[in-house]
């Protein structure tokens, strides 16, 4: 059997026109590649799995995650959970991870792949590609993530074969901080995990507050404290650890900065637009 290249890995819930988007851009920008769309959806109510089952090249994962069911509330899993789901389905030497509120700008993919290509066959052990990504319009500007002193893949491409190896992500965290400790469990294995300064992602911090605001609750600091002890002594110096508590991470921006001719991010924002 031939196995795609890239496994594109993409969470949502009830965010359909921001999806639609999102995987339109991957369509065309993965046109004549060997490639994979996996989506792994909450349980939308605004018509996003009834759209899904629809696309037959989607493999779509659907495990509700709010509500009731048989008149009891539906205990919340965490986004390692959901995301594990999709990881393990993968089949491609490549996971692409994106957001259903992000967008490329076109070259972002087949950019970190040729990268990622590049570093294997010159022999470095390499785990992950960071896209650069801002959160607009709170940041006007594309940098990658930076949590406990590493470097941590956001949106952006994993070897499938050193995810697999060091057991995915962990699971204990409630929604923030597995994408960094991921990372940092590929780096105590001896892979890198590198930046690629030409790919970029527009991600619409304001496509749905209340979804934004229903995940970040008071376990995003208890998540954050599990992240800072779990990797003391390791990703940083146990004796920094107090600069940790105070601030886990930081921007690191693109060092020529990027200005997008295709202004991409008036997309995300007509289609959050209300109907």
């Amino acid at each position: 059997m031939d196995y795609p290249k890239i496994s594109m890995v993409i969470g949502s819930f009830n965010r359909r026109k921001l999806l639609q988007l999102c995987i339109d851009a991957v369509r065309k920008e993965l046109e004549g590649e060997s490639y994979e769309i996996i989506v792994v959806d909450g349980g939308s109510t605004d018509g996003t799995v009834e759209w899904l089952t629809q696309q037959k090249d989607i493999i779509s994962l659907i495990q509700h995650n709010r509500g009731e069911w048989n008149g009891k509330k539906i205990d919340r899993k965490p986004w390692a959970y959901f995301m594990n789901l999709a990881f393990k389905c993968a089949s491609g030497k490549y996971i692409c991870m994106l957001s259903d509120d992000s967008l490329i700008v076109p070259g972002a993919i087949v950019n970190g792949v040729d990268l990622f290509d590049e570093m294997l066959e010159q022999g470095v052990k390499l785990g992950g590609v960071a896209f650069y990504f801002r959160d607009y319009p709170v940041r006007k500007k594309y940098a990658v993530a930076i949590n406990v002193g590493n470097l941590y893949v956001n949106h952006g491409l994993y070897l499938n074969a050193a995810m697999k190896e060091v057991g995915y992500c962990d699971e204990d965290y409630h929604f923030y901080f597995s994408d960094t400790d991921l990372c940092l469990k590929m780096k105590a294995a001896g892979y890198r995990v590198i930046r690629s300064k030409t790919s970029f992602v527009e991600h619409y911090f304001e496509a749905t507050p209340e979804i934004r605001a229903s995940n970040n609750d008071d376990r995003k600091e208890q998540d954050r404290m599990r992240l800072i002890s779990k990797w003391a002594g390791t990703a940083y110096p146990e004796g920094e650890r107090e600069k940790y508590e105070k601030i886990v991470g930081y921007w690191d921006y693109h060092p020529r900065g990027f200005d997008d001719p295709l202004n991409t991010i008036q997309r995300l924002i007509d289609a959050s637009a209300p109907d």
